[in-house]
């Protein structure tokens, strides 16, 4: 059971970040870092991706392992209003994988970080440079 009155629970709600959230700004800061630019949330392209490397025509999406259900301990479901959550996280899921097929379907590259993998800089910067096309295992 929901221990706050509907109004609270409304006000609480509208506290929550779509964008520029820490896991995204882990992120920025880290791909800043390491030299690459970018911007940011361009409405042009579905989904409107976190971050956006235009001539590269790739795109990083920083997803919350709750709200995008990731299956990891993060991302588990709340014990209250269970089919309300079900379906609000279904509907995020399907809507991420369609961004993801109309981003293919336009030529571009897309690379989904979740917050649980935030945790090691390094792997996430592999991960990144990889992604980019400038990793070599050599270094």
């Amino acid at each position: 059971m929901d221990n706050m009155t509907p109004e609270l629970r409304s006000r609480q709600m509208s506290l929550v970040r779509s964008k520029d959230t820490k896991p995204e700004w882990t992120v920025r800061r880290l791909v800043y870092g390491m030299g690459y630019r970018y911007r940011l949330h361009r409405k042009d392209l579905p989904g409107k991706p976190d971050l956006v490397f235009g001539p590269r025509r790739k795109v990083i999406f920083v997803h919350g392992c709750f709200w995008h259900g990731h299956k990891c301990q993060l991302g588990r479901m709340p014990k209250s209003h269970l089919d309300y959550w079900q379906d609000k996280i279904a509907r995020n899921r399907s809507r991420d994988t369609e961004h993801l097929r109309q981003l293919r379907a336009l030529g571009w590259s897309a690379l989904v970080l979740w917050e649980c993998q935030l945790k090691n800089d390094h792997a996430v910067s592999i991960k990144i440079m990889r992604f980019l096309g400038e990793y070599d295992a050599q270094k």
